[in-house]
C-alpha cells in the first residue's frame, strides 16, 4: 500500500523540528536551508504551514528533466533525484508548480523530498500531529471528511 506525507497546518506550532530532522537525515547537518521540507510562517494570522514535495502522480519535474535524473522509487512511489545523473540545470525547479524542489549550491544538484525511503524523519520528529505518514487512500478520506465538516449544512431546525 502506497503511503503519503500528510500535512495539517492547524496542528503546526512552527517549531521547525521537521526542517532540522530532514536536513540532518539527508545532509548530515542541522541546517534548515538544506531541508527538503519547509515551514511557511504567516505572522498576521499566527499560522505555520509545512510544505514539501507532494510526489505528484503526473510529476512535471520528472517529465522536464533533460537527463532523466528523476525516477520513481518502486517501494515508496517517491520521485527520487539521482545525484550522479543530475547536472544541476534547475529546469525541474521551474517546472514544479508548488516550488518544492530547491537548488543546493554546495553540491550543484537539486534537493527534493524522497520520503526518507519510507520512514520520513520529519514525521518522527514532529511533536504534534502536523505531519503524518499515512496510506494514500486514508489521506484522501481525511481530506474529504475535513471538507465535509466545513461545508456540512446546519441540519438542526429551530422550534
Amino acid at each position: 500500500m502506497e503511503k503519503v506525507l500528510l500535512m495539517d497546518a492547524k496542528e503546526c506550532t512552527g517549531c521547525m523540528q521537521c526542517e532540522m530532522a530532514c536536513s540532518y537525515q539527508t545532509e548530515n547537518a542541522f541546517n534548515p536551508i538544506k531541508a527538503r521540507i519547509k515551514v511557511f510562517e504567516f505572522k498576521e494570522q499566527s499560522l505555520f504551514v509545512p510544505y514539501t514535495c507532494t510526489q505528484c502522480a503526473e510529476a512535471w519535474c520528472m517529465a522536464v528533466c533533460p537527463v532523466d535524473a528523476i525516477s520513481v522509487d518502486d517501494k515508496t512511489g517517491a520521485k527520487i533525484v539521482n545525484n550522479d545523473t543530475c547536472v544541476g540545470c534547475k529546469v525541474c525547479t521551474i517546472a514544479c508548480p508548488f516550488g518544492t524542489i530547491n537548488y543546493n549550491p554546495d553540491s550543484g544538484k537539486v534537493l527534493k523530498c524522497d520520503l526518507c525511503g519510507g520512514d520520513p524523519a520529519c514525521v518522527k520528529m514532529c511533536p504534534t500531529t502536523a505531519l503524518s505518514f499515512v496510506e494514500a487512500e486514508k489521506a484522501g478520506e481525511v481530506k474529504m471528511r475535513a471538507w465535509a465538516e466545513k461545508t456540512e449544512p446546519d441540519l438542526q431546525t429551530s422550534e
